[in-house]
């Protein structure tokens, strides 16, 4: 991958910005060789829980262990798709916060092939642990302070 690739404004800000190449498979594409679409939300959860690894120190499980976390279920998904993907190209995933709240986060994702963003993308997640009066169920809970400040760039 190339190293002179750079974070796209669309994720460039306060927070810490996470980066994940990859090369796109042919698993990954419809019959003309082109990403199906629904791959790129694939590729954004994946990235999603990297930053919060990268930035933690810690895998999901052992957030799940230290911050009583079970998950981050998005509840809103805005994608623009601004140019074509194909297989065996060379991306690069760049994932930041835009913006934290109690218990909600958004997050941008730039997928930049070719040294041009061909994807954006902004979720909204929740912070969630196990509802105490029914594990099986999850209940947003407020983002640990701890996990604020590693997001934030110093």
């Amino acid at each position: 991958m190339t190293d002179q690739v750079k974070a796209p404004d669309f994720v460039a800000g306060e927070f810490f910005v996470n980066r994940r190449d990859i090369v796109v498979e042919w698993g990954h594409c419809d019959p003309a060789g082109i990403v199906f679409h629904p791959r790129f939300i694939e590729y954004f959860d994946w990235c999603c829980v990297l930053l919060l690894e990268s930035a933690t120190g810690l895998t999901k499980a052992e957030m799940g262990r230290v911050y009583d976390f079970a998950g981050i279920p998005i509840v809103d998904l805005k994608t623009k798709f601004l140019g074509q993907v194909t297989y065996s190209d060379k991306v690069s995933i760049f994932s930041a916060m835009s913006e934290l709240k109690r218990s909600s986060f958004e997050i941008r994702h730039a997928l930049v092939n070719g040294g041009k963003v061909a994807v954006e993308c902004v979720q909204t997640r929740v912070w969630c642990g196990h509802d105490p009066e029914n594990p099986s169920k999850l209940k947003s809970r407020p983002i640990p302070d701890e996990v604020v400040r590693k997001l934030r760039v110093v």
